[in-house]
């Protein structure tokens, strides 16, 4: 049964690397293999799944923070943002790298999404750093290593997809991503520090008047009150994840409007474009859902499980060999199918060792942002690389994105070294 489970995994992962969308994998897999056990009747259960999947009241989190980041990309605030980013950094060794660092954390924290993190900010920041002769293998890595920060610091459409397979609460997830999200992004900075103080490749700025950098910090203010307000609103227990994304999108919406900014086109843009990367979401997640009832009706999962344990590798070996895992699959999956692929095999392993599943979906996360910078399949070089100002080759990206991917792991030997930075303020709560 363990060599049917590893033959249908290796099945799953090949015709996913052939370009067949990741859901229609999924499902095939899972609708053939239960029917093979137990005939038409596997129908029928799979599609009570998939009508309480599409149901479950946490998923509706899903479009609505969509929709937020569109409304982030398509109003101007990146700009703003990166402009007063801008002001504060010019003068550190680093100078616009930080302010690449700083303005993806402050976009993650209100867009939830790596991609449009790294794409929004790319696209601001690129033509500036051309401009100031900053190296470009540095600047797209700070910019592909940034864009990964989307998915660690909350709100983030990842966790709550996790939070749904597992059953753990995503308003605790989303308090465990904060402060590892906001450690990261400065294990960032201080590389950028290092490099630039020992290589000597200082760029210079003028120095900006502190009047006109107080100017400029008005344009941090709109987007720090969307992150109180979805992330204080949690915190405070005033509102579920549902409801914070809709306070969030609200309050979006109504910078918009005062920015005088709304449109019919915008907003016919921000709703067709969230609808795509909504419906591509949720197909996937119907499709995990579906083959969590196939590998538990078969009990291929519980024999999984007990197949990788009767090894006797302790928690630590378990996390060890997980991270080693991730980072070749991440070599050729994207983030959300190698999640969903692989958290039914994983999540009943490492419960079994006594892992904390809050603390496991940090790791998942930040596995999952490793892949986004490890080549061939890295979705953040390829939209970094497409939006670079000249012609150079995709050699640029992966050679910056590096040092980021060593820190990444670096990292995760750090929580779980010291678990407690994860866990300590979802257990304040």
């Amino acid at each position: 049964m363990e060599a049917i489970g590893v033959l249908g995994f290796v099945l799953m992962v090949g015709l996913m690397l052939l370009g067949l969308p990741i859901a229609s994998v999924m499902m095939l897999l899972a609708v053939g293999g239960g029917m093979l056990a137990f005939g038409e009747g596997f129908i029928i259960s799979s599609a009570s799944i998939a009508w309480g999947t599409m149901n479950e009241n946490a998923l509706c989190a899903i479009p609505l923070f969509v929709l937020l980041g569109e409304f982030l990309l398509r109003s101007g605030m990146a700009d703003r943002m990166y402009q007063a980013f801008a002001a504060m950094f010019g003068r550190v060794p680093g100078g616009l790298l930080h302010t690449n660092i700083g303005c993806c954390a402050l976009f993650a924290a209100t867009s939830g999404s790596s991609v449009a993190t790294a794409a929004t900010i790319g696209t601001v920041a690129l033509p500036s750093l051309q401009r100031h002769g900053y190296p470009m293998r540095q600047a797209l890595g700070s910019l592909a290593a940034g864009g990964t920060l989307g998915i660690l610091i909350p709100p983030s459409v990842n966790m709550i997809i996790y939070g749904s397979m597992t059953n753990t609460s995503v308003i605790k997830l989303f308090l465990a991503g904060f402060i590892p999200g906001i450690l990261l992004s400065l294990c960032f900075m201080l590389w950028i520090l290092i490099y630039t103080l020992a290589t000597g490749t200082r760029v210079e700025h003028p120095p900006v008047p502190w009047a006109e950098r107080l100017r400029l910090l008005r344009g941090l203010w709109q987007p720090l009150l969307i992150f109180i307000t979805v992330i204080g609103s949690l915190y405070l227990g005033i509102a579920t994840t549902v409801e914070s994304a809709a306070l969030g999108m609200v309050v979006a919406l109504l910078f918009i409007v005062l920015d005088g900014k709304l449109s019919v086109r915008l907003l016919t843009q921000c709703f067709v474009s969230s609808a795509r990367t909504t419906g591509m979401i949720l197909l996937i997640v119907v499709a995990a859902f579906v083959l969590n009832l196939a590998l538990s009706i078969t009990g291929l999962g519980e024999q999984m499980t007990r197949w990788v344990t009767s090894f006797g590798l302790s928690k630590t070996q378990m996390l060890f060999a997980l991270i080693v895992f991730y980072l070749l699959l991440g070599m050729f999956m994207d983030t959300l199918s190698m999640m969903v692929a692989t958290i039914p095999l994983t999540f009943p392993v490492v419960s079994a060792l006594g892992v904390d599943p809050v603390w496991f979906g940090i790791f998942i996360v930040i596995m999952c942002e490793l892949g986004l910078i490890t080549p061939p399949v890295g979705m953040n070089l390829f939209v970094v690389q497409g939006i670079r100002p000249d012609r150079g080759g995709l050699i640029d990206v992966i050679v910056g994105a590096l040092p980021y991917a060593v820190i990444m792991i670096l990292f995760t030997l750090l929580l779980m070294a010291f678990p407690e930075i994860v866990t300590w303020l979802p257990d304040r709560m």
